[in-house]
């Protein structure tokens, strides 16, 4: 069973959501909806699967329903219908007192305006989910200074959050959500109030974060580069609806449609498709003309930008080989010309 299940989920903001409910279900878009009735979906039959220790990011532009989603998942919405399963329970079910609880030991989320609290110290900040749980003041303080160092705050954990950067500040909140050690990590647009440099800077702490403490994470964002270094799964909400999901490698060959290859038409495709996914496959390549001296090996998880200069600089071909060190296909100029190509996905 996966962490996280959505399934079928339904969201209609107004006076009256289910006598409208019927009429989305019948296919109704989110403009016809608004338009007759006033009242305005945000979620139209959603159904997503996220598998633990993954990365699922949710994107689209705004009023897509991507934050809607995400607070379905720790229940600050409740849909209109349909169901939110997390460890195999079914969090619609939960009484309030269960709902707390499942909130302080299974979650914590990450806010894009950093939600800190400016009479409290670093450290404080980072401590309070631990505080609120019970823990003693010596163990909370404790674990909230390794997750200060793990962030990189080491010397600023007794500054308040007025003395420090807006990158900094985030570095805190994500401190916090991580100090209660939860299997899930909900972050509505954690990034963006961030400059550019912070931004990227963040995104690299939090996927060497990531690598070590593999985390179940729900991601949402509006850029889909951030989507495309963080996301294992991307899943592409327009209008309320749920119009892809897939790898990275799926999302730029593939688009579903006209909204998300809009999305990707100008992304530098060498630094998003991996080796293993433009290669021929061994048993499809002739190789016995290949020279050794003319080929040059790597492994298939290795992004084309790390490889490109190689080919066009001596149009050497690529074997590519797996983590055992056997080969598993090739790559010559022409697969990568035509892989390179904004168009690709239409070979």
């Amino acid at each position: 069973m996966s962490k996280i299940e959505i399934k079928n989920i339904y969201k209609i903001f107004g006076t009256d959501p289910l006598s409208i409910l019927p009429m989305v279900q019948k296919g109704a878009s989110k403009e016809q909806v608004l338009e007759e009735t006033g009242h305005t979906v945000g979620l139209d039959n959603v159904s997503i699967s996220i598998e633990e220790g993954e990365t699922f990011v949710c994107m689209g532009l705004s009023g897509s329903g991507k934050s809607t989603l995400i607070r379905h998942i720790n229940r600050l919405i409740d849909p209109t219908h349909g169901e939110v399963i997390v460890n195999g329970t079914n969090v619609l079910d939960l009484n309030e007192n269960q709902l707390i609880d499942f909130r302080k030991n299974e979650m914590s989320m990450v806010f894009q305006r950093f939600g800190l609290f400016p009479h409290k110290t670093v450290i404080q900040n980072v401590a309070y989910g631990l505080e609120i749980q019970g823990m003693q003041l010596e163990k909370r303080n404790e674990i909230a200074m390794k997750q200060i160092e793990a962030v990189g705050l080491i010397g600023f954990e007794n500054q308040y959050p007025s003395q420090l950067s807006g990158g900094m500040q985030q570095r805190v909140g994500l401190a916090r959500a991580l100090a209660t050690n939860p299997g899930i990590l909900l972050m509505d647009e954690a990034f963006s109030a961030l400059d550019p440099l912070i931004r990227s800077d963040m995104q690299q702490q939090l996927i060497e974060l990531q690598s070590e403490l593999k985390k179940t994470i729900v991601f949402i964002t509006h850029d889909l580069d951030e989507s495309l270094r963080l996301g294992d799964h991307i899943g592409i909400l327009n209008g309320g609806r749920l119009v892809q999901v897939g790898t990275p490698e799926q999302i730029i060959m593939n688009p579903a449609d006209d909204y998300v290859e809009a999305f990707v038409k100008d992304v530098n495709r060498a630094k998003v498709l991996r080796a293993k996914t433009v290669m021929i496959k061994a048993d499809q390549f002739n190789a016995k003309d290949l020279k050794l001296s003319d080929t040059y090996k790597v492994n298939e998880s290795v992004y084309i930008e790390e490889f490109l200069p190689k080919v066009l600089s001596d149009r050497s071909t690529i074997v590519v080989v797996d983590n055992k060190g056997d080969t598993m296909g090739y790559i010559t100029e022409k697969e990568l010309a035509i892989s390179l190509s904004k168009t690709a996905h239409q070979k």
